[in-house]
């Protein structure tokens, strides 16, 4: 009788930690610790052999019944905690539709090469071609070609920057490497008159380099789109009937263009390229220093001397050239004062655009 009353206890026993048992796991290592091959209850049914025949069957009887409260027991708290765990994982998994959504921020094309683009719309819609070039380029292309001779005042060192060997050599850090990176992208055009068929009528969009320290209106780095027409009978009526198009498309037909007297070495004659300021619409203000124009660019028809290096007769063709720095056309248009907001990466200012 006392295996009876043992076999009582461990029901009770048993009973209680399954109702403690807070987790599947902690209801598993109560399973394992009664009904498992080395569990209490599995013991007493390995014992029956050593039971009185008179009393094995009452002892049998009560060991069967005990093992099927606790299976009972024990599949009714499982099926308590699986709903309880259940429950707990959704919660934790819930998404609370009434805060506001992470919209992914959509990147937009940089100032920079919208305006780029732009001018280059305009250009193609006049059956211009875009013509590409290195940006490491020779002194020849750079200059020479450009009818900028080696004791020209844009040859100094303090206008570009030479391309070394590892080897540091003396001559080429003093400025006479034939190797540098282009200080405009005139030398495409150069490539074009020697490459292309005539007519050419190409511009040459691309980054160039100066040794330039960088202010409102300067970089080191900036985007320039040249332009060059080679044909017979091109005249500077074409030149400023051209440039006054690309102004008015690109700041409005209400801007006009004036036309100043300049210099550059490989154009005769040159001139500065104006368009009235859109503030002061010519009256005068801060903006354009009062004047009521804003330079743009420089252009002028081609000297003889750069058509003749290339090896075109300038007795028979003549053309026209121009040049422009993309950062500047996006400033005048935009009225940004300072160039160098362009490139600070401050997406405040970037996402206006």
């Amino acid at each position: 009788m006392a295996l009876m009353e043992e076999l009582e206890v461990l029901r009770t026993q048993t009973l209680g930690a399954i109702a403690a048992a807070d987790t599947s796991a902690a209801l598993e290592l109560v399973r394992v610790g009664v009904l498992g091959r080395a569990g209490t209850l599995t013991g007493y049914l390995r014992q029956m052999g050593q039971v009185a025949k008179e009393e094995r069957a009452a002892v049998g009887k009560a060991v069967n019944e005990v093992r099927a409260a606790v299976e009972e027991a024990l599949v009714a708290r499982k099926t308590a905690l699986d709903a309880v765990e259940l429950s707990a994982a959704i919660d934790a998994a819930a998404v609370d539709v009434t805060l506001p959504g992470r919209a992914q921020q959509r990147g937009t094309r940089h100032l920079i090469n919208r305006i780029a683009d732009e001018i280059s719309e305009v250009f193609l819609g006049l059956g211009y071609t875009v013509a590409q070039g290195p940006e490491v380029e020779t002194d020849y292309y750079n200059f020479e070609a450009l009818n900028a001779p080696a004791d020209h005042p844009s040859r100094s060192l303090a206008d570009t920057f030479y391309v070394v060997d590892r080897s540091g050599d003396e001559v080429a850090v003093r400025g006479e490497s034939d190797v540098l990176l282009r200080t405009q992208t005139s030398g495409v055009q150069v490539h074009a008159m020697e490459d292309q068929k005539l007519p050419i009528f190409v511009i040459a969009p691309g980054k160039v380099y100066r040794r330039d320290v960088a202010d409102p209106s300067h970089l080191p780095q900036f985007t320039q789109i040249e332009g060059l027409v080679v044909d017979k009978g091109i005249t500077f009526g074409d030149l400023k009937g051209t440039l006054d198009y690309l102004c008015k498309q690109m700041f409005g037909p209400e801007r006009k263009t004036r036309f100043r007297a300049h210099y550059f070495p490989f154009t005769e004659p040159s001139a500065e390229v104006d368009v009235s300021c859109g503030i002061c619409h010519g009256e005068g203000c801060r903006f354009c220093k009062g004047t009521g124009w804003l330079e743009i660019l420089g252009c002028g028809m081609v000297d003889p001397n750069v058509l003749l290096m290339s090896g075109i007769d300038p007795e028979e063709y003549s053309g026209f050239a121009f040049g422009m720095g993309v950062e500047r056309i996006a400033c005048l248009k935009y009225n940004v004062p300072d160039l160098r907001m362009l490139v600070e990466g401050d997406m405040r200012f970037l996402r206006q655009f």
